[in-house]
């Protein structure tokens, strides 16, 4: 059991860290089930007119821990065991997280452009990046290994387009952040795959285009809700 943890220590950190946040919000929600929305937002969650227009960007972070019920953590946190480890095998630590977060925070930053006035809670913009990672490593690496990126790209496709149909099917699930988290993931694996070193330079300039949409968003915001 400590082997596997030390070979996957980074996925089973980032899972064991969304359970003890899930548990102590249904410990103050009061239900292991479903989680009270003010119960999130309190906690974090993003929330426009908190996030933006009264300047609390802290919960970029904290809305990636939060989730709105058994479903959602459950949904998660297998997506996140089944293709973290795959992750783990290809790309150093640095990259992972870097990856991760930055997937997360600009899925969030997306979503609130695309959802000016609701609630933004879960982990799965920088999932979905991880999976964009897994996606960009294959392609960098194709000629190598182009047998398995065949198939690693069909099911990629399968599995992303179903969590798509679920998403547009289910008015609670935010597609704008998992196609945001996607995206930012896939450039990351793409280039962090050919040279971990530099995982600065994306740091860098994902941290860029966060304060340059952090400084669009509150003009936006002024103009939609006022």
């Amino acid at each position: 059991m400590l082997d596997e943890f030390q070979r996957y220590k980074v996925t089973y950190s980032l899972i064991g860290l969304n359970l003890f946040v899930y548990l102590l919000s249904s410990f103050l929600s009061r239900d292991m089930i479903d989680m009270d929305m003010r119960v999130l937002v309190d906690m974090g969650a993003l929330y426009g007119p908190l996030t933006v227009l009264k300047g609390e960007w802290w919960r970029l972070l904290t809305a990636m821990f939060l989730h709105g019920g058994m479903t959602h953590i459950l949904m998660n946190m297998v997506s996140l065991y089944i293709i973290g480890r795959g992750v783990e095998m290809y790309f150093d630590m640095k990259s992972y997280l870097s990856i991760y977060l930055f997937s997360g925070l600009l899925g969030g930053v997306i979503s609130l452009y695309m959802h000016p006035v609701s609630v933004g809670i879960g982990a799965s913009g920088a999932i979905f990046g991880v999976f964009g990672a897994l996606a960009g490593f294959f392609l960098a690496h194709r000629e190598r290994i182009g047998e398995h990126t065949k198939v690693f790209m069909k099911e990629f496709t399968i599995i992303i387009g179903i969590n798509l149909v679920i998403g547009l099917s289910i008015e609670s699930v935010d597609v704008s952040a998992h196609i945001g988290g996607l995206f930012i993931g896939f450039i990351g694996g793409f280039i962090l795959s050919k040279d971990p070193k530099w995982v600065w330079t994306y740091s860098v300039a994902m941290v860029l285009l966060i304060f340059i949409m952090m400084s669009y968003l509150p003009g936006q915001y002024a103009q939609k809700l006022f």
